[in-house]
């Protein structure tokens, strides 16, 4: 599945805070310890394969290689990273919110992608979904509707239950992206 530029940086905002802690800690190594227990809850969460590339980048590697055998969100931070220790202004900027514009035809495309049945954008889906789950409220509602929506459920009153005007804006995003991607 080719990988939307708008998706990489939703990615990359999302996860700046680990990318930029990575980085900094490269740089420095007196920044390892508050990275460490990052990488221990990122590796309790299911982000094993993650957490074992950063600790080879720590090391010192920086081949190209290390992208090899990552999903599509672990190649994108990976990538992001060693961007960053090349040249740091292609770092994302911390604190940058992720741009909502860009979340509904994203997820829409990870949408579609999974109700064909594309492994990694199932597994990815669901990772979003866990992620969205954690973060409460409306994003909490999102992320359980993410299931529904991948199974072609598209009843907005359903859907919507429970949301606030942010959530129920971002779903109206998300069900108008996903009807035209599947107009053309």
């Amino acid at each position: 599945m080719p990988v939307l530029p708008e998706r990489r940086e939703q990615i990359r905002s999302a996860h700046a805070a680990l990318i930029l802690q990575v980085v900094a800690a490269c740089q420095n190594v007196h920044l390892r310890a508050p990275l460490e227990e990052s990488l221990r809850v990122a590796a309790a969460n299911g982000w094993g394969d993650l957490v074992a590339v950063i600790r080879h980048i720590l090391a010192g590697q920086r081949a190209q290689g290390l992208l090899q055998g990552l999903d599509e969100e672990d190649g994108t931070i990976i990538e992001s990273i060693l961007m960053g220790l090349q040249n740091p202004e292609t770092l994302p900027k911390a604190g940058d919110p992720a741009d909502p514009t860009l979340a509904a035809p994203g997820l829409a495309s990870v949408i579609l992608a999974a109700r064909r049945g594309e492994p990694e954008a199932l597994a990815w889906l669901g990772r979003m979904a866990s992620q969205m789950q954690r973060a409460g409220g409306d994003m909490a509602r999102m992320g359980a509707a993410l299931g529904p929506l991948s199974r072609g459920q598209y009843d907005r009153l359903k859907l919507e239950r429970g949301m606030g005007p942010l959530g129920r804006s971002l779903l109206q995003s998300v069900l108008d992206a996903l009807a035209k991607a599947e107009q053309q």
